[in-house]
């Protein structure tokens, strides 16, 4: 009788979860992490983009959700550190463990730039192969193709099913989960939506924002890495420009309709929960 893939992969992620279960018991993971890559490792050449200020509120768990909704949830953003414990998460998404888990299955990439208009379907490992890499300035947003959200739930709820949100909640409002990945220096451009979190597994993560009254001034077809190299050091000290840098395991808030664009330092891990009415 041959092996049923599921089944195996099921019993893959029971035995997964449970070694990084009895790891964080120990208490190893922690320490480990401070030159852990998970496996997606970028090369120091390859890092054009550095981390940057932050001036944006920073919290830890202890926040309460009558503050976060006081305070932030419909006037300004606030990266959050220490909210929740992803570690059994962040190992299931190691690159050896999504390759075995999930290389076979079809993958919708996204052109990076504002309105992500372009779509690619490829395999989860056709992705990592070839569209993980460093980001070049010569390339464009629309010649840039992103994985970020468009996967078969199905498939991958058994992965999901393992992330803890944000412990944050706004009023009459559910929340949806999307997970990506993406080289370093790949980003998406200035662009808004509704209210959500979004959190870094693996590597760093740069954000700029505006206000919804504020327009950034941005092309929308060059990508966030062109924007910081040609735009920002004039726009750097504009008092409506917020920005930090995510680093593995915090956590951000963007509150309803602000401007925001992203800037990936290293190859990054990281997921969102999208918050609708």
């Amino acid at each position: 009788m041959r092996d049923n893939p599921i089944i195996c992969w099921c019993i893959s992620l029971q035995l997964v979860i449970l070694v990084a279960l009895l790891a964080s018991v120990e208490g190893d993971i922690e320490s480990n992490l401070l030159d852990d890559d998970g496996g997606w490792t970028t090369e120091n050449k390859d890092r054009i983009a550095q981390p940057g200020p932050c001036n944006i509120n920073v919290e830890d768990g202890s926040l309460t959700q009558e503050d976060f909704i006081k305070k932030y949830a419909y006037s300004e953003p606030v990266v959050i550190k220490e909210a929740t414990d992803n570690r059994v998460f962040q190992t299931l998404t190691r690159r050896s463990a999504l390759l075995e888990g999930y290389g076979h299955t079809t993958v919708r990439l996204s052109s990076a730039n504002s309105y992500s208009y372009d779509k690619k379907d490829v395999t989860f490992n056709e992705y990592c192969i070839r569209h993980v890499h460093p980001q070049k300035l010569t390339t464009l947003g629309n010649e840039t193709f992103y994985f970020f959200g468009d996967n078969n739930h199905e498939e991958w709820q058994d992965l999901l099913e393992q992330y803890k949100q944000p412990p944050y909640r706004l009023p009459h409002h559910l929340p949806a989960l999307s997970f990506g990945l993406a080289g370093p220096g790949t980003g998406v451009p200035f662009h808004f939506h509704g209210p959500g979190f979004a959190e870094t597994m693996w590597g760093r993560k740069r954000w700029f924002m505006y206000p919804p009254n504020v327009n950034p001034n941005f092309h929308p077809n060059r990508t966030t890495l062109q924007w910081l190299m040609e735009d920002y050091p004039l726009r750097k000290d504009d008092p409506n420009l917020y920005e930090c840098t995510l680093n593995p395991g915090e956590i951000i808030y963007f509150p309803d309709k602000w401007w925001h664009a992203t800037l990936n330092i290293d190859s990054s891990v990281f997921i969102s929960t999208f918050l609708s009415p």
